[in-house]
């Protein structure tokens, strides 16, 4: 091809055909600009055909990731209903004495004691850069933010496990309850709630301890009204910040949804 525009051009010259010669060749420039020019066209079609593929790629991910949240978030959620409704049945008996039940205060107490943390997987895209990929801005912004809310939503989970460590389960041990707290756990399968693995119990057997323990009177100490009374209350406070992360998750995960093809 290269070889026959040459020849054209060598024969408009030698003919004395300047003015055809030129505009010839301004139109062999023109060719070549819209050569280049299609090119381009073609390799940057290519590359928005590649990121389309990386985005969607990455959508779906996120949704996979988010929706794992979501569930972990729910099981939490749930389980502090749990702890909130055991506090309140303990003070339900502290305040009613003739109706406290031995059973049903290990179970309550041993519930009380739990500290669930919600742990979500966090996706780096954000320092990666990839977050670059995502077209719709409404969700990048709500993934940058992610990582704040998250901070600020469980830090009074962190509070309260030290809280629990260092107040309120020495009081647990100074009066002997753990081996029977820890037995019953066991017996009704709370740890279940803490496996990776839905379903799975922990067998092993504890034993009551032969030590004399009067939960009943127990329930009488002031300190352990007031831990009770902390439980009730910041475990209603965590969930209310749990369902503000909830609000945000279903909302990041409707937009990748929107965005899937």
């Amino acid at each position: 091809m290269i070889k026959f525009f040459r020849h054209i051009r060598k024969d408009l010259m030698e003919t004395g055909k300047t003015s055809k010669y030129f505009k010839y060749a301004i139109g062999e420039i023109v060719l070549v600009v819209i050569g280049i020019l299609i090119a381009l066209q073609i390799n940057n079609w290519n590359e928005n055909r590649k990121e389309r593929l990386e985005e969607q790629e990455l959508l779906t991910q996120l949704e996979s990731e988010f929706q794992t949240n979501l569930n972990q978030l729910d099981d939490k959620i749930a389980l502090r209903n749990t702890i909130l409704s055991a506090s309140l049945k303990l003070l339900h008996y502290i305040d009613n004495p003739k109706e406290r039940h031995n059973d049903s205060i290990i179970k309550y107490i041993g519930f009380s004691v739990i500290t669930p943390t919600f742990d979500p997987i966090i996706n780096d895209i954000i320092s990666s850069g990839r977050v670059q990929l995502l077209q719709n801005k409404n969700l990048k912004d709500r993934l940058s933010r992610w990582t704040s809310e998250i901070i600020q939503g469980t830090e009074e989970e962190k509070l309260w496990v030290n809280y629990v460590s260092n107040y309120y389960a020495p009081l647990l041990l100074e009066n002997n309850l753990y081996r029977s707290l820890i037995s019953h756990g066991l017996k009704s399968n709370i740890t279940g709630f803490f496996h990776i693995d839905k379903g799975v119990k922990t067998t092993l057997n504890l034993g009551d301890s032969k030590r004399e323990v009067n939960f009943s009177e127990f329930l009488n100490n002031s300190q352990f009204e007031s831990h009770i009374a902390q439980c009730a209350y910041t475990t209603s406070y965590i969930n209310s910040q749990a369902l503000s992360l909830r609000k945000r998750l279903v909302e990041i995960i409707d937009l990748i949804k929107e965005d899937i093809e």
